[in-house]
């Protein structure tokens, strides 16, 4: 994802442009200084490039590794005016609304949560109270005419074929992945949990800097399109406007092409 790629994808939130590529008919335009609500604070990813754009950004994570990563790096940028003013903020999902001050006016013209990050949630309960929970937390803080940008990878094509979809990864360097493996943990007759075991080629990890590898797992709770769709509808109280893309493309159910993630962009209606 560059530069170019974000000043081509318009959102219908005051001319807002935001950090996720694919196809558009609009012109190139200056970019405002929106106020966004990002979930990550990767390197390179959500967060930083959208500073690096100019946006307002407020960016949140529970994670304390990622917060000192945000942090320094907002120290040795200081100097650069968007930068200084990249607001950083330890928050949980379940009590966002109260972590999370909203700027003047009620609401962030952006709210993004990306990567599959919503899927780290797990179903404790057994009831999804607690995704329901979240995501009503997460709606709140986009404001009138403002865009929720969330995803989750097709645990359609998991929970189905017992494979993850065959495309390239869109959020990583997928050509260095080596194997994955599928686990399905069901709980009463119904998926509780989906994990993956990666084998991944490291680059310059081996004996005589050849390519090493390594292994690692991630476990997800597999919300399929359906069903997540009607959280998100919940979520908003219905007053809102959702379109569905797959991969970043546009999805129509049946299509040929199985998307590896859905990407739910959501307009707040009230």
């Amino acid at each position: 994802m560059d530069s170019e790629e974000l000043r081509r994808w318009k959102c219908p939130a005051q001319g807002l442009l935001l950090a996720f590529p694919g196809p558009s008919d609009c012109p190139s335009r200056p970019l405002p200084a929106s106020p966004c609500l990002s979930f990550r604070v990767l390197p390179r990813v959500d967060s930083i490039m959208l500073v690096e754009e100019g946006f307002n950004v407020t960016s949140v994570d529970a994670s304390d590794k990622m917060l000192k990563y945000a942090l320094k790096e907002r120290w040795n940028r200081r100097h650069e005016p968007s930068f200084d003013k990249w607001v950083i903020e330890e928050a949980n999902w379940l009590t966002l609304d109260k972590d999370v001050p909203q700027p003047p006016g009620g609401g962030f013209d952006a709210v993004i949560c990306l990567g599959n990050s919503f899927a780290h949630l797990p179903d404790c309960k057994g009831d999804q109270s607690e995704h329901q929970l979240a995501l009503k937390n997460i709606a709140s803080m986009v404001r009138s005419g403002g865009v929720l940008v969330i995803d989750h990878r097709n645990y359609d094509h998991i929970l189905s074929t017992g494979c993850a979809p065959p495309g390239k990864n869109i959020y990583y360097k997928s050509d260095l992945t080596k194997d994955i493996r599928t686990s399905v943990l069901t709980v009463n007759n119904k998926a509780h949990m989906v994990t993956l075991d990666y084998t991944v080629q490291v680059p310059g990890t081996g004996q005589d800097s050849s390519p090493g590898l390594s292994k690692f797992r991630l476990s997800y709770y597999p919300h399929c399109l359906a069903s997540f769709t009607e959280l998100l509808q919940t979520a908003f109280g219905g007053k809102c406007q959702h379109s569905i893309l797959g991969d970043f493309k546009p999805y129509k159910p049946g299509q040929a092409y199985i998307p590896c993630y859905f990407i739910h962009v959501l307009k707040r209606t009230d």
